[in-house]
């Protein structure tokens, strides 16, 4: 089996994922080193996850749950100084309605779908909007992966390949896959790969188990920020910080259950900001 053959294979088995068990260590651009325990279903799409990066490691992890088309924060994410407290002009005090209660809520709310579809509230960095599974796949985009060698990643031995990513590589694959399912699968890597804000190319390390599947992939390069004016007009765009993320994947097809937390224990953004601007 030829790279680009094992890539394309573990793409497909990449599809066959009901639930997934993963962490992610790295850095993004704004918010620098983080890690992230999660878990996560795709049918219906709903996820679990702790994240802690570099400025909350003091506070403790930030608490996230998808469910359904809602959002809950919990942990250090109650507090003002978090992305959520920032981008909605929550202070301390308006957060004290909080207090007593273990979780945020804020609707309607989407993670891991396209670019265009993600509703984040600001809470997570784009670089980890979308979906793993998705993101797995996108070295099938590059047009001349290479085995690096072997490796064992987290007790499983595996093949590493290595290759750089295009966006003229990621459109090629697109055009050039047969099969309705296929080119469903490359529409949404693309739309990852775009959702990643690179400045220029990706490097990306894919690490396949004995089974054909993806059990780890690195993400490397530049990326570009879009500054706003005072009155929200878009300026052009300008080179960021890089992105450097390594996703494992721990448990596959394993239950996973991500749970509503109880109507009692949440409060409710929209009604924080109504109060506040009140």
């Amino acid at each position: 089996m030829t790279p680009a053959q094992a890539v394309t294979k573990a793409a497909e088995a990449s599809a066959r994922i009901t639930s997934l068990r993963y962490r992610i260590t790295g850095s993004v651009p704004d918010r620098g080193r983080l890690t992230v325990e999660a878990s996560m279903n795709t049918k219906p799409l709903d996820m679990s996850m702790e994240l802690t990066t570099a400025g909350q490691r003091a506070q403790g992890p930030m608490k996230v749950r998808f469910v359904g088309k809602a959002l809950y924060l919990g942990g250090s994410a109650l507090g003002g100084s978090t992305p959520v407290g920032k981008k909605w002009g929550l202070s301390e005090s308006a957060l004290t309605q909080v207090r007593g209660r273990s979780w945020l809520r804020a609707e309607p709310a989407a993670w891991g779908r396209g670019v265009v579809d993600n509703n984040t509230y600001g809470v997570l960095p784009h670089q980890i909007e979308g979906s793993p599974v998705v993101q797995s796949t996108i070295l099938t985009g590059s047009r001349n992966p290479k085995k690096i060698g072997t490796k064992t990643v987290d007790g499983t031995p595996t093949t590493h390949y290595r290759g750089t990513v295009t966006p003229e590589g990621m459109r090629a694959s697109r055009d050039a896959v047969t099969g309705k399912a296929a080119r469903e699968r490359q529409i949404d890597s693309l739309d990852h790969f775009y959702g990643l804000r690179l400045d220029k190319n990706l490097t990306m390390d894919l690490w396949i188990d004995g089974d054909g599947r993806a059990k780890q992939f690195r993400m490397r390069g530049a990326t570009y920020e879009m500054p706003y004016t005072a009155d929200g007009e878009p300026l052009a765009p300008v080179v960021g910080d890089p992105i450097d993320l390594t996703v494992t994947f721990l448990d596959i097809n394993e239950p996973v259950s991500v749970r509503t937390p109880l109507a009692g224990d949440t409060a409710d953004l929209a009604a924080l900001v109504d109060a506040q601007a009140d």
